[in-house]
């Protein structure tokens, strides 16, 4: 019984991580932990983590402090994490990157206006986390007649699917959308794994007397690969663990598939995969035939036929052929390899194949050929070659004009400079003495003419690592690459055959005006996935990691109310920022740099200057920090200097409120004659009305204290 096991079989890259992270929380000695909800969906992987203390809750109600709240691959609503939030629990966030893609994708849209459709089981719980990110005002649809249901076909929409539907049913269930509604906007959402995980489960079936799928039963990714199977094999099988496997006939049975689920662990694959070679060892026979020759032979001349090595010089090598003479092979005759060395490769006992030129040499030996049995199955190795396009390893021997002579078995091979690389090849001489790997392209064994190519096979190679890559791609995967140009913008890494860029912005924390600051060319750097698109062949990439943000666990390192030390970098109207560490700045208001007014902080202030100061407020997700100065030790200004600032204002605001009578003076020089000539009438008639008033006894009398002229 033959068993053929998927390649894709079990753990996705997002469930891997989960179930890994979750048992190392456990393995770390964290206590109550929790997860919303069942991790995966996997009753082994479940009971697993409740036997060793992790619980298992449906409402963050539930929780209460201390406590480590666990969210599962599936991903939750944004109002869990306001319940989590409002309510001070630590949290651990192992949502699948493909889903969070989702739930920002979904978000964006609603913002914009446009009516959301999700395509997938509504009481599935990343459905249900990603309807959370549209207010719950999304059409979730299983079939057409769900979409046939919803009112509005004019609005502007939006649609997604739920990570582990059938390839079969978005398209069906698109193309009818697009037929039915006006403006539609579409978005692939289907998990690349889970694609593959599909199409390999359906080839398997197709060619196997019965299917395993392993994982559990209220698995969507499960169930669906059940299903797909089916078509394919009416013997298929839903097992859990190796105790649920069917009674297997293997008289009739004889091969079996198996696949997984996304959530199914490699453990019980393997369990199941021990359990059916066990029964294929108890239901089966091996036995062996040797072929044995006659101790007495008849040798015929052109025939072949085998002997074992029993001595070698310099000019012969001696054969025992069951014959009553030895055979006898002349050292040119044995092969055409230029390399051959008959001290370190000729081993008395060896078994070879020969061929028979002379029965009799006249000296009663058999004259024999290695020579032409090698060259000949050679030749048809070949020449098979060549018809079926299989690769050949083949030593470069020298260079000669236009490329290179490289050796088969003694078989002349010749690579034009053309096909020996993908790339341009200034000096050839660096592959003699090594072991290529070639297809040949043209072959005339008559004319012994047989022309390789290396470029055909490293541009296939190339095109199978392009599309293994894009098959197997995913937001968050990290993945190892070289460091291939500098730009002004980024970084371009090549991490296999395909490029990505790193923009400027996601190679460090800090600000840099060129990616030369951080890498150069040719190095090995470790990057993730950050977005992709597969139809423009465009990766953004990102190499800076959390933990090397300066601001990473910033809460944690400058709690509230902690006095820190600090340099003032920077002197602004509305107050003064304090370095605290390279990359991290907290602001002091004006308002708290001193107990008096200030009019400008650098009244107190300098650059360069050292200053101790309260955190008053961290706001991390913005990266704010705010400060006083006051609470600990305020900066006030000395007070001559504010008297000194106080008459310099008095005396500005003076000549301030000059300005309009001096413009008055200039622009109006005939104005000033005619006041002059008033005053002058006031000053005499001021004179007149004083001898008057003397001449009355009226000296004492000031008019401006008499009241309406009554005195």
């Amino acid at each position: 019984m033959e068993i053929i096991v998927a390649k894709t079989a079990g753990f996705c890259f997002g469930v891997e991580k989960a179930v890994k992270t979750a048992f190392d929380l456990v393995a770390g000695g964290e206590k109550n932990l929790y997860t919303f909800g069942h991790i995966i969906h996997n009753p082994q992987i479940v009971s697993e983590l409740e036997s060793r203390g992790v619980k298992v809750i449906e409402k963050i109600n539930d929780l209460e402090s201390p406590a480590k709240l666990i969210i599962r691959a599936h991903g939750v609503a944004p109002e869990v994490y306001e319940e989590i939030e409002n309510k001070g629990i630590e949290m651990v966030d192992l949502t699948c990157p493909y889903v969070k893609k989702i739930h920002k994708l979904v978000k964006k849209k609603f913002e914009e206006g446009f009516q959301i459709i999700i395509i997938g089981d509504r009481n599935h719980p990343e459905v249900i986390g990603t309807n959370g990110w549209c207010n719950n005002k999304a059409y979730i649809v299983n079939d057409i007649e769900d979409v046939d249901r919803i009112p509005d076909k004019s609005a502007q929409t939006f649609v997604v699917a739920q990570t582990t539907i059938m390839y079969e049913k978005w398209k069906s269930i698109t193309e009818h959308i697009e037929k039915t509604f006006k403006n539609v906007i579409k978005s692939d959402t289907i998990c690349n794994a889970t694609s593959k995980r599909q199409n390999e489960s359906a080839e398997i079936a197709s060619k196997v007397d019965m299917m395993i799928v392993i994982g559990g039963k209220n698995s969507s990714n499960t169930q669906k690969l059940y299903e797909i199977s089916k078509k394919y094999c009416d013997e298929t099988y839903i097992i859990e663990s190796a105790g649920d496997l069917p009674l297997i006939d293997t008289n009739k049975v004889k091969t079996v598939g198996i696949t997984a689920g996304a959530s199914t662990p490699d453990w019980i694959i393997k369990e199941v995969i021990d359990r059916m070679e066990e029964l294929n060892r108890q239901d089966s026979e091996v036995s062996f035939k040797e072929a044995f020759e006659d101790s007495l032979v008849t040798l015929e001349s052109g025939k072949i036929t085998k002997g074992r090595i029993i001595g070698f010089n310099d000019k012969e090598v001696y054969v025992d052929l069951g014959y009553k003479s030895d055979g006898v092979i002349p050292m040119e005759e044995y092969t055409d390899r230029r390399d051959f060395d008959p001290k370190k490769e000729l081993r008395i006992g060896d078994e070879i194949e020969v061929y028979i030129v002379r029965v009799d040499d006249r000296e009663g030996n058999v004259l024999l050929s290695k020579k032409y049995v090698d060259t000949r199955r050679n030749w048809n190795f070949l020449r098979k070659a060549f018809r079926n396009k299989t690769a050949v390893d083949v030593k470069v021997v020298e260079v000669i004009k236009g490329g290179l002579l490289a050796d088969y078995e003694g078989i002349n091979i010749f690579l034009p400079a053309s096909q020996v690389s993908d790339k341009f090849v200034k000096d050839l001489s660096e592959y003699v003495g090594t072991t290529l790997t070639v297809r040949l392209i043209e072959f005339d064994a008559r004319r012994k003419k047989v022309v390789a190519s290396r470029k055909v096979l490293i541009e296939e190679e190339n095109e199978r690592k392009i599309k293994e890559f894009w098959d197997n791609i995913e937001v968050g995967k990290e993945y190892e690459g070289t460091v291939t140009s500098l730009t002004n913008f980024g970084a371009f890494v090549d991490l296999g055959g395909v490029e990505g860029l790193v923009h400027l912005t996601e190679l460090s924390w800090s600000k840099i005006k060129h990616p030369s600051e951080v890498l150069k060319k040719g190095d090995i750097v470790t990057v993730r996935v950050l977005e992709f698109d597969r139809e423009s062949g465009r990766i953004s990439l990102g190499y800076k990691k959390a933990e090397d943000n300066p601001w990473y666990n910033i809460a944690e390192k400058y709690p509230k109310d902690s006095i820190v030390k600090g340099k003032v970098v920077r002197l602004v109207p509305f107050g003064a920022f304090v370095e605290l560490e390279t990359g991290v700045d907290g602001l002091v208001h004006i308002s708290q740099i001193s107990d008096r007014h200030i009019p400008k902080p650098d009244d107190v202030l300098s650059i360069g200057q050292e200053v101790e100061a309260k955190v008053l407020e961290v706001d991390a997700e913005n990266n704010k920090i705010a400060l006083s100065i006051k609470d600990v030790n305020p900066i006030n200004p000395e007070p001559a200097e504010d008297v000194k600032k106080e008459k310099t204002a008095r005396k500005e605001k003076s000549e301030k409120a000059k300005e309009p009578k001096e413009r008055k003076k200039k622009s109006a020089p005939e104005n000033e004659e005619a006041e002059e000539t008033s005053n002058s009438h006031v000053e005499k008639m001021n004179v007149t009305l004083g001898d008057v008033f003397a001449g009355l006894g009226l000296n004492g009398i000031n008019l401006a204290d008499s009241e309406d002229g009554e005195n």
